[in-house]
């Protein structure tokens, strides 16, 4: 007999999770770790457009992100995964749940940041086009020299094209 995989709950953050994500992020190398008080303020002020998934009441995934200002886009900050939920499809699910909230709506546009040599994520974001049936183009954007100070390998803006319910009627 097949066991069933665990089914995680996702949720809107609260800001009583602010620790927890913190101890993920500190797991899920190669990620930038935050101060703990910046995850507690994304828990807090971007509720709206950040997730959790919650595994027999253990935080498992997390993504961090925002509607960017004067933009149609939706950008997403962090994704994490415990060790322990990976295999489950767990990112992608969650940028699908973050972007079909009404707070997203607008969003025309699934933008992120990513270096060449991060190979999980290019992964995740390229299947997350696929799924969607939306473009994936990418450029430089924060610069190694010139934003981080030689500190930091350059970023690759991301952009996702996310399909209307006009554009999925009209091919109906």
């Amino acid at each position: 007999m097949q066991t069933r995989k665990p089914k995680p709950l996702l949720r809107k953050p609260e800001k009583t999770d602010g620790a927890a994500i913190w101890e993920l992020i500190k797991m899920c190398k190669p990620l930038d770790e935050n101060s703990m008080y910046c995850n507690l303020i994304q828990a807090d002020h971007f509720r709206d457009t950040c997730v959790v998934a919650e595994l027999d009441g253990e935080i498992v995934g997390w993504i961090s992100g925002h509607m960017i200002p004067n933009d149609e886009a939706f950008f997403v900050w962090q994704v994490a995964v415990s060790p322990k939920a990976r295999g489950l499809g767990l990112g992608r699910k969650m940028l699908s749940h973050l972007v079909d909230r009404d707070e997203c709506a607008d969003a025309e546009a699934l933008k992120t940041t990513i270096t060449k040599d991060n190979d999980a994520s290019w992964a995740l974001f390229r299947s997350f086009a696929r799924n969607v049936g939306g473009d994936l183009d990418d450029e430089p954007h924060f610069h190694e020299d010139d934003h981080f100070g030689g500190h930091h390998d350059t970023e690759h803006m991301v952009t996702i094209s996310l399909p209307q319910e006009d554009d999925m009627a009209k091919a109906a």
